[in-house]
């Protein structure tokens, strides 16, 4: 039976000191395995769905490849426990993911698997250039055009969603899982399938925005991410050095622009060098 992304369960439902049974839709959870020429890499616990754009999207961010015709074949196998998402690499992506796996010193405990040292665990990230502009209007436009698009989260008020949208298109994709990166990599990987230029639009996250959020952002060319929640201040630092506009707190009446303002339609030139004048007085963990 293929798994579904939602299950629906019964509960009791309580307010006012009265008990009502109800049915209720909640999210999927397993563990997803990404197997690459017949090793396990990772196991995420993510949601059952768009399981080809999450293995691609994966990939990409981790640098395992760095196109998705470097991945030959690709199969969705499920388990008893879980799936399995079996990939088969071009030559040369296959010698350089045995040389990276040789040099692992052993498995880790905490919640970056497969990270060498703790300078792999802040890897310096591509430098996004893309000059896009938008206005507060568009920004406004993106995140009203998020939620309703959010099918899996309002059958169960409990899913992250990402979604790309453009001045051209509207809302263009949107994924949805039970963690937010996994949202983030079905996303770009969505995107890289259909061909679709990151660096046109808006990135826009329904999470709070960590380093890893903003790495994969980075990876992706995504000059702009626009989240419904504040950054870390590592994320902030990390998006200043990458050179991407990072706007926070998005709400229907407004939100807050942490880095790179100038791709912000009417802002003032001089908040911007103060802006980033201050950043870079901060120690960064990437290098533009």
């Amino acid at each position: 039976m293929t798994a579904q992304p939602s299950v629906q369960v019964r509960a009791l439902k309580v307010t006012a000191g009265k008990a009502a049974d109800r049915e209720r839709c909640i999210p999927q959870e397993m563990p997803v395995a990404l197997v690459y020429d017949g090793t396990t890499y990772a196991v995420m616990m993510a949601s059952p769905s768009d399981l080809e754009d999450f293995a691609l999207g994966f990939s990409l961010a981790e640098g395992i490849v760095a196109a998705p015709q470097e991945i030959e074949s690709l199969e969705v196998v499920e388990q008893e426990n879980g799936i399995e998402l079996r990939m088969w690499l071009a030559a040369h992506r296959r010698r350089d993911l045995f040389e990276r796996q040789r040099r692992m010193a052993g498995p880790t405990g905490c919640g970056l698997c497969g990270v060498e040292s703790l300078e792999a665990a802040l890897p310096v990230c591509p430098h996004v250039a893309a000059e896009l502009t938008v206005s507060a209007a568009d920004i406004a436009s993106a995140l009203a055009a998020l939620e309703p698009a959010q099918a899996l989260n309002r059958q169960t008020r409990a899913v992250h969603g990402a979604g790309f949208w453009t001045k051209e298109r509207g809302l263009v994709a949107l994924a949805e899982d039970v963690g937010r990166h996994n949202a983030l990599d079905k996303l770009v990987g969505a995107l890289r399938r259909a061909h679709v230029d990151v660096a046109d639009g808006i990135l826009l996250l329904t999470s709070r925005v960590s380093v890893e959020m903003v790495q994969k952002a980075a990876v992706a060319g995504a000059p702009i991410i626009v989240a419904v929640s504040a950054p870390t201040a590592l994320a902030l630092k990390t998006a200043e050095a990458a050179g991407i506009t990072l706007i926070g707190v998005a709400r229907a009446d407004g939100f807050e622009v942490f880095t790179h303002p100038h791709r912000l339609a009417g802002h003032a030139p001089e908040r911007a060098r103060a802006r980033s004048a201050h950043m870079e007085a901060l120690p960064l963990p990437c290098e533009p």
